[in-house]
């Protein structure tokens, strides 16, 4: 399948909103208020199939802290699956992560094997984050429940889908 790996664009939003849709009432991704996703519209990638310049995938990476962001709302059309579009679409997000200068990626996710390929391993208790006391304490201050995804708060998870938290070192 040819597709054209591309930033994200307001125009964007509505297909991306239609993709998460389909995945969030099944309880695969967590879902967004369309308002946030105008708001992080800048963290986004998408994949637009070139027949017909259809958006069929989308993924964000979004910075958490100097060495340390997440791979965030990645989908793909469930008629795409298994033609690299989402492998595609990934390794653009590392590609950006890389040339922030970023070396820790966290995602929490159900597609564990997809991630493994990719070099994502499993984590489990906080102490595994390798994060230090003054780091910690500046993550808390974060309202985004990323972080406190990251961290592994108590309180986010009741809103977590029993999803499994990967991290990549780059």
């Amino acid at each position: 399948m040819d597709v054209t790996i591309r930033r994200a664009r307001i125009g964007d939003v509505r297909a991306m909103r239609r993709l998460l849709d389909g995945y969030a009432t099944q309880g695969i991704l967590l879902d967004k208020p369309t308002v946030t996703l105008y708001e992080d519209v800048q963290e986004f990638w998408i994949a637009e199939r070139d027949a017909d310049a259809e958006v069929v995938a989308c993924g964000a990476l979004h910075v958490m802290w100097e060495d340390l962001a997440e791979v965030r709302t990645l989908a793909v059309h469930p008629d795409c699956l298994g033609h690299g579009v989402g492998h595609r679409l990934l390794d653009k997000l590392l590609e950006t992560a890389r040339w922030l200068g970023v070396r820790r990626i966290f995602c929490l996710t159900f597609e564990v094997d997809f991630f493994t390929r990719h070099g994502f391993v499993k984590i489990g208790e906080a102490d595994e984050i390798g994060v230090g006391p003054g780091i910690f304490d500046e993550l808390m201050r974060s309202p985004d429940e990323g972080v406190a995804e990251f961290l592994d708060l108590e309180h986010v998870k009741p809103n977590t889908l029993g999803n499994t938290r990967m991290l990549l070192h780059l």
